[in-house]
């Protein structure tokens, strides 16, 4: 059954039902109330027509109510746009509308940096969806879903994309979730990371300790005071002591042999994680509490957004919730009672490689826990050397060690390879590429005049690189997006704040209280299963998830 839902923005709202979407209209002055009803009393749970998550679903969390399914307008129309070759067109509902009426497009909203926790939520915001002034917003949703579903039915394969559009509104509803729960943040170990990294908290505006002494020891090997912070300054210091670069990316730096190198790069390092995870950072971004034995307890509260990067992996508006450096994991501490669930597909790519591809050869190796294993055999037994091999194949990378390694993956495994390198021609010769599901891949803008003058063959190959990679990116970010929303549906009843805290491309974390640990291992565990067969139903390729329980993240990760 679907349900559309536009909300009056007064807590409010209206209903209109059943799976049709043409039954009488229904208002309801506590629209959460009435959605967890629903939830509660249908023998199956419907599925939510909205015109987004991020504009209705963030004010029924708030309100203590979960759904389990959802059409997202807005995610829906990015993906169908994209099979039409028309990346970048508004997504709106308004945008959609306009574009069945033969209406101006509208641009879409713009959404706010995410502010952190010094922003409080905004209880029944303002209405995102564009529509012109006076416009029937329930009436229009409906109108734009029915128009959706057709889309959707005409492809050639319109049940891989109505699985993709159902997977992705499922990770909409997710973000929604892990944003309001948060990621456990112990601010005390926070802190005693950095000082013990840092020095001392500074007074604001100025440098820690360390990063203080550091730059006073960089002027003192350049011979003249030199602000670290300033590239331009930077680069006029490195040809002052005789070694000219052309940036200060740590790469180039590295290539110097002098004694103000390994300085400059210590000071990058901590200049970064003093700016991109700090003090201010954890004011910002991290809410605290008191824990029932005093103890302060904190929460990091990112702002996810769905589909962020063209191969539908995610991303974020602000706090960096996706790069969380390996040296401040250690504050990623579960609750008293509580435990945190971590499950890492390691080798997703290259599994995901041999599913796609159907080649016997990869899937064989990757029925194996180490599937490099089985390819190092193949180059002398050196496993770094097979994951390099690996990589150069997906990624397009042809220089060095990586030719020879090449050679013998198409040897080994000649579909897999021939399935990228398609893929890299098309994009080559300016075509699109799609994912297992459908995500289509973007045409660079002004593309054929790009390819005029000496540029032209690099920006042809930089192309087929990117095709080349996406078929396989792509599909690797639905198998998490399938895995995500098979895990919320198998979870054990949770209170309030537990369940997933963290998603990454192909990591998923949950906080739970310790006696539910072993449910949620088997709800993590029937997951996995649930996703290889709905994706690659009967391949032998294994996706091995091996759920591990812990209170500290880093002990997971810092290995």
């Amino acid at each position: 059954m679907r349900i559309a839902v536009v909300a009056d923005g007064e807590g409010g709202g209206w209903l209109q039902e059943p799976a049709e979407l043409t039954g009488s209209v229904r208002r309801v002055g506590d629209l959460a109330a009435a959605v967890r009803e629903a939830e509660r009393s249908a023998d199956e749970p419907p599925r939510w027509v909205w015109s987004a998550c991020e504009d209705v679903y963030p004010d029924l969390v708030r309100a203590g109510t979960r759904v389990r399914r959802c059409h997202d307008v807005a995610l829906t129309e990015a993906l169908l746009l994209g099979y039409e070759a028309r990346h970048g067109e508004a997504t709106s509902l308004g945008a959609a509308w306009a574009r069945l009426h033969g209406r101006p497009v509208p641009d879409d909203p713009v959404r706010p940096l995410g502010g952190g926790t010094t922003v409080q939520p905004a209880l029944f915001e303002a209405d995102r969806s564009t529509l012109p002034p006076g416009a029937d917003r329930l009436a229009a949703l409906v109108e734009v879903h029915a128009d959706q579903m057709r889309r959707i039915a005409r492809l050639p394969e319109s049940g891989r994309m109505r699985l993709l559009t159902a997977v992705e509104s499922a990770g909409g509803l997710a973000a929604v979730e892990m944003s309001h729960d948060g990621l456990p943040w112990r601010p005390d170990v926070h802190d005693r990371i950095l000082t013990g990294l840092l020095g001392a908290r500074p007074p604001s505006g100025q440098r820690p300790p360390v990063l203080a002494d550091l730059a006073a020891r960089i002027g003192e090997a350049v011979g003249r005071e030199v602000n670290p912070d300033s590239p331009a300054q930077v680069l006029k210091a490195m040809a002052w002591i005789g070694h000219p670069v052309e940036s200060t990316r740590s790469w180039v730096l590295e290539k110097v042999d002098h004694p103000v190198v390994p300085l400059l790069l210590r000071y990058k390092e901590l200049a970064r994680l003093h700016s991109a995870n700090g003090w201010a950072w954890s004011d910002t971004w991290v809410r605290t509490r008191r824990g029932p034995d005093g103890r302060v307890l904190g929460r990091f509260h990112p702002d996810y957004v769905v589909g962020g990067v063209v191969s539908g992996r995610w991303a974020t508006r602000g706090g960096g919730a996706l790069q969380i450096p390996r040296s401040v994991r250690g504050a990623v501490r579960s609750d008293p009672g509580w435990v945190l669930v971590r499950a890492d597909a390691g080798q997703l790519e290259p599994r995901v490689l041999a599913a796609v591809s159907g080649d016997d050869a990869l899937a064989a190796a990757a029925a194996e826990e180490d599937l490099y294993a089985r390819l190092a055999a193949h180059v002398g037994g050196d496993r770094e050397r097979a994951k390099i091999g690996m990589l150069s194949a997906m990624y397009g990378q042809t220089s060095g060690d990586a030719a020879p390694l090449l050679a013998t993956m198409r040897r080994l495994y000649p579909r897999a390879l021939e399935y990228v390198d398609s893929a890299a021609r098309t994009g080559e010769n300016g075509g699109i590429v799609r994912s297992w599901l459908g995500r289509t891949s973007p045409v660079p803008r002004g593309w054929q005049a790009s390819l005029q003058g000496p540029e032209g063959e690099r920006r042809r190959r930089a192309q087929g690189r990117f095709t080349r990679n996406f078929v396989v990116q792509a599909t690797a970010a639905e198998w998490a997006l399938v895995l995500l929303a098979a895990l919320r549906r198998r979870l054990p009843v949770m209170p309030e704040g537990a369940g997933i805290v963290f998603f990454v491309h192909d990591e998923v974390v949950l906080h739970v209280p310790a006696d539910l640990a072993e449910e949620t291992v088997n709800a993590v565990i029937e997951a996995e299963a649930q996703a290889r067969s709905t994706l690659f139903a009967g391949t032998p390729v294994r996706f091995p998830l091996s759920p591990v329980v812990t209170q500290n993240y880093a002990l997971l990760t810092n290995g």
